[in-house]
């Protein structure tokens, strides 16, 4: 039972639903709630249909007996992919009973009188519960299991039994989903020559090592998720943005943010975005430039859009060249799940209990995370490590996201309000240092790319921060999905993305118009940024400055903390 693994790491949901559940945890998810006894009542109040689904489930059943069901798995379902499910006529039948059970549930959630967030919480936990009853997942019933089990004389179960009861001794108490023997820091990922440049008690500034004689005289400065660690930016060599970057005549610098604990509690948007002032400024004294080309990643790009419109409410918007956001959120109106498994009342005890704590763990965020897409998180690996003995592969993307971090309670809470109340898109609704945040004072031009198989950050909802901010914007929709739309270097044949000058208010309405490129956005971007970082200039021979010493070599210490 195999899996893409970027495929896996396109697997998600938005950040808010992430965010709230991290911190109540997932399993209030699985227990029957209101929505789930609307349905009941529904059912009830239409007595016919609801005989006239499971009487036909009874008749489908009896097919299944008799061998003349004609029910088969839809194409690309990886859980029955094995000769045995099809050659074995007790498998076969067991499967079809399933699959059989499973669409009559999903007729019957379709066909029930219920509100749109009702429909979607119960379908949730529907989903969930046939999930985790597919034969796949059960021990020798799954032919692949017992073909392991006969071929390493039993030495497979015992394997996953012993990797089963690890898993469950400590958090995030779901499989393990990449194998992390083969990475090491600053050696085969995060491997970009550079120096930590600037410290702070929040984050450390590297600078990287220009790979060309000449660079632009306006330097990049990304901020990154304040997720798991920097280095999204900066994985294996020949998949990494940082150093694609560096070859291409660019003065890159990447913030590292430090892992809070519970002495940081009170650490929020004012906290990250001062920090993140500081670093700009040590940026300018570095390299002498009077601009910077600012750039954001997920919630770093949420972040980024605060600084630069921060930076227009005191009328020093003049500091920066552009705005680049990559899979960045900023309108969350309508954004999938999240109008369904958040509302006011949980975000509120979602902040108490991150308050309480003083944190939010990343390895909360991890469980949550799985648990809202099963299929490719939980029970594929649950197969691969358990069923099977093996060892789950060995992948850039999800070794960086299985390297999870903390985020400060103050920082859960402004964002959890951020996301809720949506106040990024009313002029003045967020204040951060003083200043009302108006992002359509954002006048610089900015470049927003999006991936189309997004679920953090769907792309419609990244889309509209062109109507939002009020300089002219470059928007480009890559494939893939969240970090893997991120990691799209110019040798991967698959690349294309879309792009439509025309930037009306509809996001299906630019897809239409769009053109398709064959190849990598990063050449796009590369371009962009040309245009907007001024002349080429002889690169500098030290990192740092006369003031600002190298602290040490890159990938730096604080990405270290665990």
């Amino acid at each position: 039972m195999s899996t893409n693994p970027a495929t896996l790491a396109d697997t998600a949901a938005p950040l808010d639903v992430l965010l709230v559940d991290a911190a109540l945890g997932p399993v209030r998810r699985f227990l029957p709630d209101m929505s789930t006894a609307r349905w009941a009542v529904s059912m009830a109040r239409r007595p016919r249909l609801t005989a006239r689904r499971l009487g036909g489930l009874a008749a489908e059943a009896g097919k299944v007996v008799l061998g003349t069901s004609e029910v088969t798995p839809k194409r690309g379902d990886r859980r029955f992919t094995d000769a045995g499910w099809t050659e074995n006529p007790l498998l076969r039948r067991l499967v079809q009973l399933y699959l059989a059970g499973g669409r009559t549930v999903d007729q019957l959630v379709d066909e029930a009188d219920l509100d749109p967030r009702d429909r979607k919480r119960v379908r949730f936990l529907v989903e969930n519960v046939i999930e985790a009853m597919s034969p796949s997942n059960v021990p020798l019933v799954n032919p692949a299991s017992a073909k392991a089990v006969i071929d390493t004389a039993g030495l497979s179960l015992v394997r996953g039994g012993t990797q089963l009861v690890k898993d469950l001794a400590s958090a995030p108490r779901i499989p393990d989903m990449v194998d992390t023997s083969g990475f090491t820091l600053g050696e085969n990922i995060a491997a970009t020559p550079g120096s930590v440049v600037f410290r702070n008690d929040v984050l450390e500034l590297i600078q990287y090592v220009p790979q060309s004689d000449e660079v632009r005289e306006v330097p990049v400065m990304i901020v990154p998720p304040t997720i798991n660690k920097f280095y999204a930016v900066d994985l294996s060599p020949g998949r990494s943005l940082v150093e694609f970057s560096t070859r291409n005549d660019r003065q890159m610098f990447v913030i590292s943010w430090r892992n809070p604990d519970a002495r940081h509690k009170d650490w929020d948007f004012d906290t990250y975005v001062g920090s993140i002032l500081e670093a700009l400024a040590a940026v300018e004294e570095i390299t002498g430039s009077a601009q910077t080309m600012l750039a954001g990643i997920c919630s770093g790009g949420i972040l980024a859009s605060i600084t630069a419109a921060y930076l227009a409410g005191i009328g020093r918007q003049d500091r920066l060249a552009g705005l680049v956001l990559a899979v960045t959120v900023i309108d969350n109106h309508d954004s999938g799940t999240v109008s369904a498994l958040t509302d006011p009342r949980m975000a509120a005890l979602a902040k108490a209990r991150s308050a309480q704590k003083g944190f939010l763990d990343g390895r909360s965020l991890a469980e949550v995370f799985a648990w809202l897409r099963p299929s490719d998180l939980i029970w594929n690996y649950w197969v691969n490590n358990y069923l099977l003995g093996k060892k789950p592969p060995a992948f850039d993307i999800l070794f960086w996201n299985a390297d999870t971090t903390r985020m400060s309670a103050g920082l859960h809470a402004d964002f959890v309000d951020m996301a809720v109340e949506n106040q990024l898109i009313r002029a003045g609704a967020l204040s951060v240092l003083g200043v009302p945040i108006d992002l359509g004072k954002v006048t610089v031009d900015s470049y927003i790319v999006a991936g189309i198989a997004d679920h953090i950050t769907p792309w419609e909802n990244c889309y509209r921060t062109t109507q939002l901010l009020g300089g002219a914007t470059r928007f480009i929709l890559s494939t893939s999905g969240h970090i893997a739309a991120l990691v799209n270097p110019p040798d991967n044949p698959k690349a294309s993305f879309h792009t439509n000058d025309d930037h009306g208010v509809d996001a299906t309405t630019w897809l239409k118009g769009a053109e398709t490129h064959q190849g990598s956005w990063w050449n796009d971007v590369a371009q962009w940024l040309d245009e907007r970082t001024g002349e080429l200039k002889p690169a500098p021979e030290e990192m740092g400055s006369t003031r600002l010493r190298p602290l040490a070599d890159a990938p730096g210490t604080y990405v270290f903390d665990k």
